[in-house]
């Protein structure tokens, strides 16, 4: 497999990732943290972290809101218990 290849695939699973915690908002994200060692607010940093790499400027709240589907602030008042 070409890395480019490799990447689409990667980004692709990626995306998907976060589509099924969009629709999964009944785990919260001390669950992820207990469970798997990370949680949606460490996906938003580190998609940030890569876009910075990149020389692409993304802010906190614009990682969140592409991780969580709306701003954090409107998803915690919504759904964290």
């Amino acid at each position: 497999m070409d890395d480019n290849t490799k990447k689409e695939l990667q980004s692709a699973a990626f995306e998907r990732l976060i589509g099924h915690l969009k629709e999964r908002k009944d785990v919260q994200n001390i669950d992820l943290m207990n469970l798997a060692g990370f949680c949606r607010n460490c996906l938003s940093k580190w998609y940030r972290e890569e876009a910075e790499k990149k020389g692409i400027t993304i802010s906190d709240p614009e990682a969140r809101e592409h991780v969580y589907g709306m701003p954090y602030s409107e998803w915690k008042e919504k759904y964290q218990k």
